[in-house]
């Protein structure tokens, strides 16, 4: 597993201290960046009614601003990842065509595996954080980062 600890707790320690959630994600890319050779971090937020996600923060804005909406009512990722809060892990093209309307960009990008992780509040999705690496394939320690990044994440999102 990618070591994620040196710098952990004093990353998000001093996110705590600021207001809203957007600290935290700054801090979860970062370690994301500098640990695990992650590409590409958003976090989104989900509206439950119109079965949407908003971009509440990336690390790339050109391409993927901030604000941005995807639709994601009938899909079977809307239906893993936000209604059922199961994690999604995509590897290699062929996932990524499937799942992302906005495969070309991603490809474009280089970018060839992802995992999206659900923000689980009172057993309810209210967001996902997501992260790309170039590389076609999650090796188990990226996953398990991801996932505790997204815990890390959490808190502040209600």
């Amino acid at each position: 597993m990618p070591d994620l600890l040196p710098g952990l707790v004093e990353a998000f320690e001093a996110a705590a201290r600021e207001e809203g959630p957007l600290p935290r994600i700054r801090a979860a890319d970062r370690l994301g960046r500098e640990r695990m050779g992650q590409r590409l971090l958003t976090a989104m937020v989900f509206d439950r009614e119109a079965m949407t996600v908003q971009r509440l923060f990336s690390s790339r804005p050109d391409e993927y601003p901030v604000g941005g909406r995807k639709p994601k009512r009938d899909t079977a990722w809307g239906r893993q990842v936000l209604l059922e809060a199961r994690r999604f892990e995509g590897e290699g093209e062929a996932a990524i065509r499937e799942h992302f309307a906005d495969h070309e960009v991603i490809l474009g990008l280089g970018l060839r595996s992802i995992v999206n992780a659900p923000i689980v509040l009172g057993g309810r999705c209210v967001g996902t954080l997501n992260i790309l690496w170039p590389e076609p394939v999650l090796t188990p320690g990226r996953i398990e980062a991801a996932r505790m990044l997204a815990l890390l994440a959490t808190p502040d999102w209600a």
